[in-house]
């Protein structure tokens, strides 16, 4: 990364000066001699560190120290000043400066001082990057789609976002839930505090209170010290139950305390613990028949239930399929390193025709695969199951099913350098299947 300085000083000698000197250490500098020429620069060039004078004909430089972070907080600044004073070295440090010199009496100061201030901007700024992709990633504009089932879940869930009432998301598995929580939390007041998942279908109930409340060393055996909960991790920011409709209702009663009290009791503890999280949370179960089965509190639903969104299938969405195909084509041959550019009419038909009961993560499995046994730059009728032509008119290569089966998984372990359990997860079959498939077809031979 090129290291980019930027001089502010009206002292036309002393910039030139101070220019030189920074350029024979390896630096690329910028000139300015007022505030507003600095401020043009920084808008189009990336600067990681000013040196700026406090006495400027348009700025105080310390003031000028402000305006710069306001517009580019990564950017460190080091002011200048022929006659330092304790009360404007104080406002500098405050208004964000990295530090606050005297020339020439410190002019040795300078360079180490300059090295130091580049690193912790080059950090700053890889931070910065992180963030605005992290967010740009889980943003609104980042769910893809344009049919009107999936634009209806997206304006309600922008309504909702802005506030802080709890969410309940319903919708079969596979329809993007989690997606949605990450949009809801990264466009609300809390984006930048921590979002926190948990599918709390993953643990027993006694792991999942664990994990959600967190424990007192020795509140059971293996509880060697304090743990932390998720509920903790979450503090300020969103908490994400996914399939809540699998919690264990005695822990429901737990979590409605949290919502109506913003409390909670560790386990293993007697005293109570204050949060205050936002709680979204999701299920694809029909809530109302769990309640009138005695297996989910009637009183959580109505708290989390306050505003309710259902997302569509992908079945009752089949105008974004050629959409979200397309998408996941150009993610999978980014992570392969394959140049695939195209897919057949025949292929989008079977897509466009096919029963998805897994939903988009059915989608993605399935462009997944193709891209990893295909062998062209498009992906072809045959790179589909062969489920996939019952509504196709073409018919599936001639040659035996075995022998299809064989090439596929092997292209398989090849892709994924042998890892079986990854193997068996992209075929979407047991590890035990996998095996028995890897003797029979002689395939480690």
């Amino acid at each position: 990364m090129q290291q980019n300085i930027l001089i502010i000083d009206d002292e036309k000698k002393l910039n030139g000066l101070l220019t030189r000197i920074i350029e024979l250490e390896g630096y690329k500098v910028f000139q300015a001699y007022t505030g507003k020429e600095g401020l043009k620069i920084l808008a189009q060039e990336e600067i990681q560190v000013v040196i700026s004078d406090v006495k400027l004909p348009d700025v105080n430089g310390v003031e000028l120290v402000k305006q710069i972070k306001e517009k580019q907080p990564y950017v460190e600044v080091i002011n200048l000043t022929a006659f330092g004073t304790i009360a404007d070295g104080v406002l500098s440090i405050k208004n964000g400066a990295f530090d606050y010199i005297t020339k020439g009496d410190d002019n040795d100061k300078i360079l180490p001082m300059l090295v130091r201030a580049m690193d912790k901007a080059q950090l700053q700024l890889q931070v910065f990057k992180l963030q605005n992709k992290i967010v740009k990633q889980f943003t609104f504009e980042g769910i893809v789609g344009r049919s009107k089932a999936i634009n209806a879940a997206i304006d309600l869930a922008k309504k909702v976002s802005v506030t802080d009432t709890t969410v309940l998301l319903l919708g079969e598995t596979g329809t993007g839930k989690e997606v949605f929580a990450h949009a809801i939390h990264y466009n609300s007041k809390r984006k930048t505090e921590n979002f926190v998942a948990v599918n709390c279908s993953s643990f027993s109930k006694e792991l999942l209170e664990s994990e959600l409340f967190g424990h007192k060393a020795g509140a059971f055996t293996g509880a060697l010290k304090d743990k932390k909960g998720l509920f903790e991790e979450a503090d300020g920011g969103t908490l994400f139950l996914d399939e809540i409709g699998e919690m264990d209702i005695n822990l429901q009663a737990k979590i409605l305390r949290v919502i109506e009290q913003g409390e909670f009791i560790k386990v293993g503890d007697t005293k109570t613990s204050k949060v205050n999280v936002r709680i979204i949370a999701a299920t694809n179960r029909k809530l109302e028949g769990e309640i009138a089965k005695g297996n989910f509190r009637e009183d959580l639903f109505y708290r989390l239930s306050v505003f309710q969104i259902t997302l569509p299938s992908l079945n009752e969405r089949r105008d974004d399929i050629a959409l979200l195909a397309k998408h996941y084509l150009k993610e999978y041959t980014r992570k392969v390193g394959q140049k695939i550019g195209e897919m057949s009419p025949e292929f989008l038909a079977g897509l466009e025709k096919h029963n998805w009961k897994g939903n988009i993560r059915e989608l993605k499995n399935i462009i997944e695969r193709a891209v990893i046994i295909c062998d062209g730059n498009t992906l072809t009728a045959d790179l589909l199951p062969l489920d996939f032509y019952d509504h196709l008119d073409s018919s599936p290569p001639s040659f035996a099913l075995s022998a299809i089966e064989k090439n596929h998984i092997n292209k398989i372990l090849h892709y994924t350098k042998g890892n079986k359990t990854e193997t068996a997860r992209l075929l979407g079959i047991g590890l035990t299947t996998l095996y028995r498939k890897i003797d029979e077809y002689e395939l480690e031979k």
